[in-house]
C-alpha cells in the first residue's frame, strides 16, 4: 500500500482505496486476514482510528468481516462483489464522460473502438 497521502481526500477514505485495490487485484485473498489496524497504522505512520475507521467501512460494504479474537478477514465473494460495483460505476459514470470526450473530440467511435481493441491485445 502506498505510503504518500494527499490532501484532496481523507487518509481513511485513501486507505479504504488501497485496500479496495488490494482486492481486486487478489493481493488479499478471499477468507484470507488482511493486515491489523495495528500493523497498519505502525507501518503507515498513521492514527489506529484512522486504520479501524477505513476497516470499519469495508465491514459496512460488506468486504471484510470481523473475527472476535482473531482479526479482520476478505469475505467470501468480495472480489466478484467489488468488480460488479466497479463495472457499474464504469458504465453508469465514467463510459458517459469518455463518451462525451470523444464527441468534443471529434473522434470516430469506430476509430475509438479498434485503439480500445488494440489495448486489449496488448494487456
Amino acid at each position: 500500500m502506498s505510503r504518500e497521502w494527499n490532501d484532496s481526500q481523507p487518509i481513511y477514505l485513501q486507505l479504504r482505496e488501497q485496500v479496495i485495490g488490494r482486492l481486486m487485484d487478489g493481493t488479499f485473498a478471499e477468507g484470507e486476514a488482511v493486515p491489523s489496524v495495528r500493523q497498519v497504522a505502525s507501518e503507515y505512520q498513521i492514527n489506529h482510528l484512522t486504520v479501524a475507521k477505513a476497516y470499519q467501512e469495508l465491514v459496512d460494504d460488506g468486504l471484510l468481516e470481523k473475527k472476535r479474537g482473531l482479526g479482520m478477514f476478505v469475505v467470501e465473494g468480495a472480489r466478484q462483489a467489488l468488480l460488479q460495483n466497479e463495472q457499474k460505476k464504469f458504465i453508469d459514470r465514467e463510459l458517459p464522460e469518455f463518451a462525451t470526450r470523444v464527441q468534443q473530440l471529434g473522434l470516430d467511435l469506430s476509430t475509438v473502438a479498434q485503439q480500445l481493441a488494440g489495448m486489449g491485445d496488448r494487456a
